[in-house]
């Protein structure tokens, strides 16, 4: 490919607006500057249209190197998406698709400039890398003020992306740049320490590969020993090539071990924590019902938290990024991003709050438009856990008192087997009376489905191909409830203090159940799966080459760190109580067929 070098003979990156580049229907500019108040220079790339105009701009900021392709950086990954859903190949080279940012060459086409910068510290911009800190996002609030005085825009900038750089938005949307006009937060959580750093209080160990794996190796200086962007030959990770002492010097300390060393949600998690109620923009927040360990519940707090009159909830099944690049969820994206961006007539205005697939199984889903969540109509229902037959049912039971190992695959209470269809469609909450041999005790709940051969219905989740229909945590010693924060289907915990168990002293425990939708046809069978460890579906890996851990039911998000779990404190045994007056239920939100 023909450009000006962006690097200067020294080494370093030159400052001068690079020369565009003609190819692929669009105008390129590679490692444009992007000056920070306090004198960084952070580098973004700029896929713009092929005449001069102003143009509407859509902006993503990340660590993950915006010169890495999705074939290069996420080879498997790639491959798997296009085998499954060929569409997303279409209508496009490809080379220029990143992980989890657009591909602009399905959006230049339609008059947007798109945007990619390499966070600070990241890729070829310098500085001292903290993902998710204050940092980045003050950064990215300059970056939008920045894109909106450049002579190719029209003032109008939006974000959008997956994941990292859909958490992101929610952050820097509560500080309200004056500029920014809409975002689109495809699956990014809100709340770093409940959604991701401690679900229920209990460490996830995510974040221990995700930082090794995906953004050590993208740090800015890793020069040399780093990829190549194919598209213009130069080091994704800058020109420079820094020892590894000199890497360790320009990055804060590892996010998994502040999330590991720091059981409460303190100061440190607060400072990552966006006041979405200040959100003023136009948003559309868009779920994945298997998300299963970091996102889906940030969507869903998100969106009704956010302070925008103009808001959309949209929520989906399927992997992580494909929903994203299909061409239902690309069309999507542009009709509420054309409307608010370039002031287009897509029928937005029409569009409404709240629009479901509605799940069943064998990966079926069906398009619903809904007014509100939780849905008005739901009628909230709670089953009784019974200890002498392992079933639910709506009437309170009480019984002897029922000991299972607390660290292993625990109890099982199931629903007769359906009658008729019978749909669920909403967050769950649980009420559980356990006690321990010890001071603590960790509940792992999972809403499982079998079929009438007894075989488990299994989903494509986000981040891992076998997941059940919804999962649940929560530390007892993390009890304490918000009472003004907290509702019947969505206890809150405020994880300030730690109130340890007597042991053997029954405490009454409301944990959260991740939002969810499942239509159980008539034959099929629901249960509630009352564990001490993770679930796992038990038929083995699914054998991905790209992952490091096995995908067994819950992908990368595991509760197994000894130093958070110590077998002393959290093996042994705990102890489902049955007393009258304190009866352990699940309520779950039935959706009545239509005219019911």
């Amino acid at each position: 490919m023909n450009q000006a070098n962006p690097n200067r003979a020294d080494g370093a990156l030159s400052n001068d607006m690079p020369e565009a580049v003609h190819a692929d229907g669009m105008r390129i500019l590679w490692d444009v500057p992007i000056p920070m108040s306090d004198g960084v220079v952070l580098r973004a790339d700029v896929f713009l249209p092929p005449e001069p105009g102003r143009h509407a701009a859509l902006l993503s900021y990340g660590a993950y190197g915006k010169g890495v392709p999705m074939q290069v950086g996420y080879k498997s990954a790639y491959d798997r998406m296009v085998r499954d859903f060929p569409d997303i190949a279409e209508g496009s080279s490809n080379k220029y698709m990143n992980w989890e940012v657009i591909d602009p060459e399905k959006w230049v086409p339609d008059g947007f400039v798109c945007i990619r910068v390499d966070s600070r510290g990241a890729g070829r911009s310098p500085g001292v890398l903290d993902p998710t800190s204050e940092q980045e996002t003050k950064d990215i609030y300059e970056c939008i003020e920045w894109a909106a005085a450049q002579p190719w825009s029209n003032g109008k900038i939006g974000m959008n992306g997956i994941s990292y750089y859909a958490s992101n938005q929610w952050y820097v949307a509560a500080l309200r740049p004056p500029h920014l006009a809409a975002i689109c937060v495809w699956e990014g959580f809100v709340d770093r320490y409940r959604d991701a750093a401690r679900h229920g209080g209990i460490y996830s160990q995510f974040g221990e590969g995700w930082y090794e794996r995906q953004v050590l190796r993208i740090q800015h200086g890793y020069g040399e020993r780093g990829a190549r962007n194919p598209n213009n030959g130069e080091l994704v990770c800058g020109p420079q090539t820094l020892s590894d002492e000199e890497l360790a010097a320009n990055r804060a300390p590892k996010m998994a071990n502040e999330s590991l060393n720091r059981p409460l949600d303190d100061a440190f998690y607060s400072s990552r924590k966006p006041d979405v109620s200040r959100i003023e923009v136009p948003l559309l927040s868009a779920a994945n019902w298997g998300g299963m360990g970091v996102h889906p519940r940030g969507n869903f707090e998100g969106y009704l938290d956010a302070g925008s009159s103009q808001k959309w909830l949209e929520v989906h099944g399927n992997s992580h990024f494909s929903p994203f690049y299909r061409a239902e969820g690309l069309a999507l994206q542009k009709r509420f991003l054309a409307h608010f961006l370039q002031g287009k007539d897509t029928g937005w205005d029409r569009q409404p709050p709240v629009q479901l697939q509605i799940r069943r199984p064998g990966e079926h889903f069906t398009i619903r438009d809904e007014q509100e969540w939780p849905l008005a109509r739901t009628q909230w229902t709670k089953y009784y856990l019974e200890p002498a037959t392992r079933a639910l049912g709506t009437t309170p039971a009480t019984g002897a008192s029922i000991a299972y190992q607390a660290m292993g695959e625990g109890l099982m209470f199931k629903l007769p087997p359906a009658r008729e269809e019978i749909e669920i469609t909403g967050p769950i909450a649980a009420r559980l009376v356990v006690s321990s041999r010890t001071a603590d005790a960790d509940l792992f709940l999972a809403l499982r489905l079998y079929a009438p051969d007894g075989k488990e219905v299994l989903f494509v989740g986000s981040n891992d191909p076998r997941v059940p229909i919804a999962l649940g945590w929560l530390r007892a010693s993390h009890r304490k409830l918000d009472a003004a924060k907290s509702l019947p289907y969505r206890p809150y915990h405020t994880h300030d203090e730690l109130q340890p168990l007597v042991p053997g002293e029954p405490v009454v425990l409301d944990i959260e159940i991740l939002p969810t939708s499942i239509v159980i046809p008539p034959g099929y069978t629901l249960a509630l799966n009352v564990r001490g460890c993770d679930y796992d579906h038990g038929l083995g890996d699914a054998g991905f080459s790209d992952q490091p851990y096995p995908m067994t039911g819950v992908g990368p998000f595991r509760h197994a760190n000894p130093q958070d779990r110590p077998p002393e404190v959290f093996g042994g045994e705990n102890t489902l109580h049955f007393d009258q007056g304190n009866e352990p239920f699940i309520l779950l939100p039935i959706i009545p067929a239509k005219g019911a």
